[in-house]
């Protein structure tokens, strides 16, 4: 039998090549990491109706451009006027002006919009107030002269039942005392 000597070249050319690839991998790693990820463009887009549209051009850099064509219709104005008898026999009156706005497709605009055509007015909006406060201050009243009485014997519970009884009656007074208060001013 003839012995023969190792040299170990297999157990070098295994560890260099161990060494290779493991360096090879940790620098792909770090070279990811320090890579700077590219960011999509955030656009904000406009707003668009049946006369209007838009295009958006997006470069590889990230920035990006907006071609917009609105459109601007023509408003027509009318105003409408009621004179109307309220209140109780016919008396306080009121002259009740009604402002309507129509836009026309394929021209464009004249003027500046002035307001909501659907405010109420501050006299009727007044009114209403009023009208709750007294009817509120009433449906208390009455619910603390007819329904606590009736309801405050109850065991245990009576005295958050009147609490009850009497926040019902306000708001029902405040409904009611609203209503009427429009009614009599015409709105």
């Amino acid at each position: 039998m003839a012995v023969t000597q190792k040299t170990g070249w297999g157990k070098k050319v295994s560890f260099g090549l161990f060494l290779f690839v493991g360096f090879a991998n940790a620098g792909a790693l770090i070279g990811h990491t320090l890579k700077t990820p590219i960011q999509p463009a955030h656009i904000n887009y406009p707003p668009v109706g049946d006369y209007s549209s838009y295009t958006v051009t997006v470069n590889p850099n990230g920035s990006y451009s907006v071609d917009y064509k609105g459109h601007d219709p023509t408003v027509l104005d009318s105003e409408q006027y009621v004179d109307t008898s309220n209140g109780v026999f016919g008396v306080g009156g009121r002259t009740t002006t009604t402002r309507t706005r129509q836009y026309v497709p394929g021209t464009p605009s004249e003027g500046t919009e002035e307001g909501k055509s659907d405010a109420r007015s501050e006299e009727c909006i007044k009114a209403e107030g009023g009208g709750e406060s007294n009817g509120a201050l009433v449906g208390s009243s009455l619910a603390t002269g007819l329904a606590v009485p009736a309801v405050a014997g109850i065991p245990y519970i009576g005295w958050l039942a009147s609490g009850w009884a009497v926040m019902l009656g306000s708001d029902m007074g405040s409904a009611v005392g609203g209503e009427v208060a429009r009614t009599i001013k015409g709105c």
